[in-house]
């Protein structure tokens, strides 16, 4: 069927080349002549672009050669070997021997017809031919194969391709690829025979490809597709090596199609074997400067452990670390597995030798469209001329994707120009780093919000990050520009600067309904101390204003004490006294004189002798701070962790001048562990402490420890920790109420949080995820100049005593719950659904709560 194609396309380009050339008749190939005689002059004809003498630079014979059969066909096979003619022949006229030539057709245009799946950038990619390209039929139809073949892996088994050709003037013409996509072939079911040990599901969710289901619309993984079930037949084969199924093999893996022909049925047939067990595991070695016993107690694989293939690997990788840091860059491992099918164990043995001397001949780095490629050779571990090291290209691959630059990083090596040499090829697939964002909407957080951010993390590809960022919330207004150039001065050395002004309104969650103005500026410096730790330096020089709300009181003239405002409530009936109450009620400032001489000011005013300590706060201040973190970061990878830990350390020194002297300490420590594919387990403990310096002043309540919210689920913002409380009790002593009133946030907190990442079933493609959590801490610890002295409240003659005091107990509180992160088209959100564990009456709760940002 192929050669029939081809024959009738080399004749569709044959008539096209005659259309175009009027007058020139098709001769014999070849015909016979004279041996005898010898060759006077080569003439061509036919031929419009190309030259006379390129078409005679192709030939065998050339004038004064004899009229040679053999050379004169060789001769016609070699101008059909370039690809420029669709046809050629040769005739002797008396001394003269005639070349007449077709040339192929140049192509104008290349058109896709009938084509939506796949957009034709895409197809220009895969095929050969190109406008002001030779048209030949044997070019043509291996495109038709290439646009074929996509359609296959894009599930379209029905899919067919037509070249049609549309001829035009000066021997050209325009190709047309006629297509018709055909309906998606989909995967009816995935079939397993002969496991036992594991259901059909549970095989299901260990490979790529995905049965049809309504809800995959965002997937093409449940597309028939070939190519993927190899890839399967491994993966298949590594989950069984990695559960101890040493000898499992995929007997075979076949695609059947449905009587309707729109879907595939799949079926594999494995063979599982026994489950196997480590037995003895050695290590040899005949270098010097290791020793086996070392370097085998260096190893996780222990006797009578469930044998697993990636422990194996994980252990090659071990073992060369390990003689690298010895002073060994070329060691050979072998590992030799010897399995005992009477008992079930595989004895290891890995063999050590020094292995042959490989160095990177070249390092390629490729796909970076917007990246230079100087950003991502300073993150790379090993350069041309070092010696070839896989710890560090993992390590490499990681530093590259912790940019965040990419949505992939790959790294993989080929042979050099020598047995000794290695070509390195870095290939990146680049990611939008760049976001200018509307935003509105409301939250449980922030209510109503607004939110515009332009910013651009890699910014003409040169790794410098820039941020504008102008927010608004009915609880904080927020103004920031930060600009940091990760190589300050060509070195190893991140600079930063950022300008900021804040506004937050905190009189519904803290002490007083306190609202702070807050704008300043500060300068920061980044640099590696070893390859896994980093050292931040920091100053920051800022102007904080705190106002306590106003609150109108009537106070006595005489004494200073508060003196109750009441007014009669007639509940509508005001010729009926036996129904009137006293309450208290607000008294605004602007009101007249009072004829008994009390006086109306605000609740901080110093004419109040009971004031609340906490108006000390209420005042304007100038802080200048230094601080450091210093970080250290063993993950073994920086996005999605599965391995190693990382810890932080960061203080805060203020007082190098302005008003505000105080020394805060914070620390953080995190363990990350795989547990299966799609579970994940991290536990993190933190912790802070701030305290004054030089004076006896406190900590105003703008710079105290809060947590509750997003920082503590299952709490309200600042929802737990000291607070003012009322409690109100009856003449038995019986409490009757307790009012939560404000937060006063502490000088100390400490918290620790257990969360398991679960399979939700849900498409990748749908950026869901899901978590289980538990966290468990505290935050408290006021100086004695904040804890207001207990005070009765009540008016007098009511029936109940109401006594308002501070609260301060540090005892610890809990909470778990079920996290749901959405990476949605909008930005990234999230659910968190809580169950309070252990809690103080005075904390403010929250089973539910949704919040939403925005990316920078």
């Amino acid at each position: 069927m192929r050669s029939a194609f081809a024959a009738s396309l080399m004749s569709v380009v044959a008539s096209v080349a005659l259309a175009t050339a009027p007058g020139l008749n098709p001769v014999a190939h070849a015909q016979t002549v004279n041996s005898g005689e010898t060759i006077r002059t080569v003439i061509v004809e036919g031929n419009q672009r190309i030259e006379d003498r390129t078409i005679q630079s192709y030939l065998l014979v050339e004038p004064g050669d004899p009229f040679d059969p053999d050379r004169i066909d060789l001769s016609l096979k070699t101008l059909f070997a370039t690809g420029l003619f669709a046809d050629a022949s040769f005739e002797k006229s008396g001394s003269d021997l005639i070349v007449r030539v077709v040339e192929n057709p140049i192509i104008n245009r290349v058109i896709f017809e009938g084509n939506d799946a796949i957009d034709d950038e895409k197809m220009r990619e895969e095929i050969e031919v190109a406008p002001r390209g030779i048209f030949t039929a044997a070019r043509v139809q291996s495109d038709v194969q290439r646009i074929l073949e996509l359609y296959r892996q894009s599930g379209r088994f029905a899919a067919s391709v037509e070249p049609q050709y549309k001829p035009l003037e000066q021997n050209r013409v325009d190709l047309v690829f006629v297509i018709n996509e055909g309906p998606v072939t989909g995967v009816r079911s995935i079939n397993f025979i002969g496991n036992g040990a594991y259901s059909d599901g549970r095989l299901r969710s260990e490979i790529v490809t995905r049965q049809s289901r309504w809800w995959r619309f965002f997937s093409s993984n449940d597309n028939y597709d070939p190519g993927r079930l190899e890839y399967d037949r491994e993966l298949l084969r590594q989950f069984y090596q990695n559960n101890g199924y040493y000898d499992f093999r995929v007997v075979s893996a076949v695609a059947d199609l449905t009587p309707d022909q729109e879907d595939f049925y799949i079926t594999y047939t494995v063979d599982e074997g026994d489950q196997y067990y480590y037995g003895d595991v050695k290590v040899e070695t005949e270098l010097d400067k290791l020793n086996a016993s070392a370097l085998r107690r260096a190893l996780s694989i222990q006797e009578g452990n469930l044998f697993r293939g990636n422990q194996i690997e994980n252990a090659i990788d071990t073992l060369t670390y390990a003689a690298g840091v010895a002073g060994y860059a070329f060691v050979d491992i072998t590992p030799q597995l010897d399995p005992d099918p009477e008992t079930n164990r595989i004895n290891v043995t890995f063999a050590i030798d020094e292995g042959p001397r490989v160095y990177v001949e070249r390092v390629d780095i490729v796909g970076n469209t917007a990246t230079l490629d100087r950003v991502i050779r300073r993150e790379l571990r090993v350069s041309e001329g070092d010696a070839f090291n896989r710890v560090l290209l993992d390590r490499s691959r990681n530093r590259v994707r912790a940019l965040g630059y990419f949505k992939n990083v790959e790294i993989t090596e080929s042979p050099g120009s020598r047995p000794d040499r290695t070509v390195v090829e870095v290939s990146v697939e680049e990611q939008p780093t760049g976001e200018l964002s509307f935003a509105a909407g409301y939250s449980s957080v922030d209510a109503f919000l607004f939110d515009v951010s332009v910013s651009q993390r890699n910014l003409r590809g040169r790794g410098q990050t820039v941020i504008a960022r102008v927010s608004a919330s009915q609880r904080q207004q927020y103004v920031d520009l930060r600009f940091r150039e990760p190589r300050f001065l060509d070195r190893n050395l991140a600079a930063g600067i950022d300008i900021f002004s804040t506004r937050s309104d905190f009189s519904d969650v803290a002490f007083g309904g306190f609202e702070t103005d807050t704008i300043g500026a500060g300068v920061n410096l980044g640099f590696p101390l070893s390859e896994h730790t980093n050292l931040g330096l920091r100053y920051r020089l800022q102007s904080d204003k705190l106002d306590l709300a106003d609150v109108p009181i009537v106070i006595n003239d005489a004494d200073g004490t508060l003196a109750f405002q009441t007014v009669v409530d007639d509940n509508g009936t005001p010729d009926d006294p036996s129904d009137d109450t006293e309450v208290q009620v607000p008294v605004s400032p602007n009101a007249d004189p009072l004829p008994d001489g009390t006086a109306v000011v605000d609740i901080c005013d110093a004419e109040y002798i009971n004031r609340s300590r906490g108006c000390r706060n209420e005042r304007a201040e100038i802080s200048s701070i230094i601080g450091y973190s210093f970080n250290w970061d063993r993950r073994n990878d920086p996005i999605e962790p599965t391995g190693g830990f990382d810890m932080s350390l960061s203080q805060d020194f203020a007082g190098v001048g302005g008003d505000v002297q105080f020394l805060r300490t914070e620390v953080s420590a995190a363990t990350y562990k795989g547990i299966f594919k799609g579970v994940r387990a991290s536990a993190r403990i933190s912790g802070g402490l701030i305290e004054p310096i030089g004076d006896d002043d406190g900590i105003r309540i703008n710079n105290r420890f809060f947590r509750g919210g997003s920082s503590f689920r299952g709490f309200d913002v600042a929802g737990l920790g000291p607070r003012l409380i009322e409690r109100t009790v009856d003449a038995e002593g019986n409490t009757v109420r307790v009012r939560r009133l404000n937060a006063l946030g502490g000088k100390a907190y400490y918290q620790g949080t257990l969360e398991v990442t679960v399979p939700n079933f849900l498409p990748d493609e749908y950026g869901i995820d899901t978590a289980l959590f538990v966290e468990a801490g505290s935050v408290g610890m006021l100086d004695d100049i904040d804890i207001d002295p207990a005070r009765i409240i009540s008016p007098e003659g009511s029936e109940t005593t109401t006594v308002r005091l501070t609260k301060d107990a540090m005892g610890l509180r809990a909470s778990a719950g079920l996290s749901v992160g959405w990476d949605s088209p909008f930005g990234p959100i999230r659910f968190d659904f809580s169950q309070i564990l252990r809690q103080e009456e005075y904390d403010r709760t929250e089973t539910f709560r949704f919040s939403t940002s925005t990316r920078f």
